[in-house]
């Protein structure tokens, strides 16, 4: 018997139905996979299904905080028993995890339920979900345009109500973008806030994260709260805060000091909707008390752009080089996009000393955000300069690196910083545009200061709820 008012329920909801019975943990998900298999032929974001297991997890009454709570994990890194991770690559292996990742590990303690994987662009090089393995991902908002990347698969089974939650990473601005894209809220936590173990410590040298995209920020607390436990295997992780999460946005945070991007570092203006969004998100802040003026840290975003470049380079060349001997292929074209070819290619030619100069200058930068927030509690800054585009706006055929990431520059100015610098950063979806497009904003914290962004986060939640909101999937 079908659920109709699941939509309704974020994460927390749901196993508040399931712990008082209403529902079980059986209902969840057997509604989770009947809305996944009406969607998904039309929308792309589930690239593998493992129904059975989930249902045979279900059944046995899981305990935890979440317990009986469907989702889905990216086909990037979140390695589960008896899964395929493809990494959106047909260079990868086909074979099913004999193991759970430690994440995956943590989310199964915390009751939740992984239905399958879901679309990411090949090795999560592009910001839009489009592969030749796994092909497009569409928008749930409008046929045609880009749900974002690399998590567009996790953050469309969220946003057409498929699950509540669902994991996503962020190497430079993965979990953001598509947020932005889908109108969800997307975190990306500090620089070793969540553990990437026991295969993966330090993915992209440092770069990249792992966390969710949800619908509610007291999903993204909770979330938080069961996954950021320090692994002690790792080479290093962000300090714990004081409380829990989930607590510490029960509470209103201190007025801030917010300053506020309204031009790209390089001076090049918003698209008109996405300026009167900015505009619209300071009146708000200043109603609810904060005080914002604009202001940028004095990083050198030229420079630490082709450090962030190298550091792409040269782990996209480990990562298929790596594959390539455990595997047994040779990497070429046969297998691999032209841009992951020519990225590949390109971090070959990297020499060691480039590869340290490119993570010192990214330190450096990380020196000015840390001087900039002794003034600012936190930087608002649009989360994408432009609406969500249509599918094929970035060349994935492109041999020159340079040329097929000229339109990113363009499209996302600001959100690869945080990966550079580890910061916090979160969006939240605060707009519509004319066309029925989501806009979102972005709130940068200091490193390790997720418990301001979320506190924040709430009161503006609170104040301008988007929950209700929600695309029409309808025929």
């Amino acid at each position: 018997m079908r659920f109709a008012e699941y939509g309704r329920y974020d994460a927390i909801g749901l196993a508040e139905l399931i712990a008082r019975k209403e529902i079980s943990a059986l209902d969840a998900v057997d509604e989770a996979i009947a809305r996944a298999e009406e969607l998904n032929p039309r929308l792309n974001a589930i690239v593998f299904k493992d129904y059975e297991r989930a249902r045979d997890a279900a059944k046995k009454n899981p305990g935890g905080a979440l317990a009986g709570v469907p989702m889905f994990l990216k086909d990037m890194r979140a390695h589960c028993i008896g899964m395929v991770t493809r990494s959106g690559s047909r260079f990868t292996s086909d074979q099913p995890s004999t193991f759970d990742s430690t994440l995956v590990k943590r989310y199964k303690d915390a009751g939740l339920v992984p239905l399958g994987k879901t679309n990411v662009p090949e090795f999560g090089i592009m910001p839009v979900t489009e592969s030749r393995l796994w092909g497009t991902a569409e928008n749930p908002w409008k046929t045609g345009i880009t749900a974002g990347g690399s998590s567009g698969g996790s953050a469309v089974a969220v946003a057409a109500r498929i699950v509540p939650v669902a994991h996503a990473t962020d190497g430079g601005g993965s979990i953001r973008i598509p947020a932005s894209c889908c109108s969800l809220v997307g975190l990306k936590v500090s620089r070793g806030r969540i553990t990437q173990g026991p295969d993966a410590a330090d993915a992209t040298s440092g770069l990249s994260v792992d966390n969710c995209v949800s619908r509610t920020v007291r999903d993204t607390a909770l979330m938080l709260d069961l996954t950021s436990a320090p692994d002690y295997g790792d080479p290093y992780f962000a300090l714990q805060p004081d409380g829990p999460y989930l607590e510490g946005i029960k509470t209103r945070p201190r007025r801030l000091k917010i300053a506020v991007a309204l031009k790209s570092p390089e001076g090049s203006a918003f698209d008109s909707q996405v300026l009167e969004a900015m505009k619209n998100t300071v009146k708000l802040l200043e109603q609810l008390g904060h005080r914002v003026e604009e202001a940028n840290p004095a990083i050198d975003h030229a420079t630490t752009r082709v450090a962030f470049m190298t550091l792409w380079a040269t782990n996209g060349a480990y990562a298929i080089e790596t594959l390539a001997r455990a595997l047994g292929r040779t990497p070429c074209l046969d297998y691999l996009e032209p841009i992951t070819f020519a990225l590949y290619e390109r971090g070959k030619t990297l020499f060691g000393y480039q590869q340290i100069w490119a993570v010192q200058m990214l330190h450096r930068a990380a020196r000015e955000a840390a001087k900039f927030h002794e003034a600012y509690d936190l930087w608002l800054t649009p989360t994408l300069a432009q609406l969500p585009f249509p599918h094929g706006m970035i060349d994935r055929e492109e041999s020159d690196v340079h040329k097929a990431f000229a339109p990113v520059m363009y499209h996302v100015p600001f959100t690869s910083l945080q990966n550079a610098t580890g910061q916090p950063a979160i969006n939240l979806p605060l707009a519509m545009s004319k066309e029925g497009l989501p806009i979102g904003v972005q709130f940068v914290a200091r490193a390790g200061d997720e418990m301001t962004l979320l506190k924040l986060a709430a009161e503006i939640e609170d104040a301008a709820p988007w929950i209700g909101r929600a695309p029409k999937l309808e025929d």
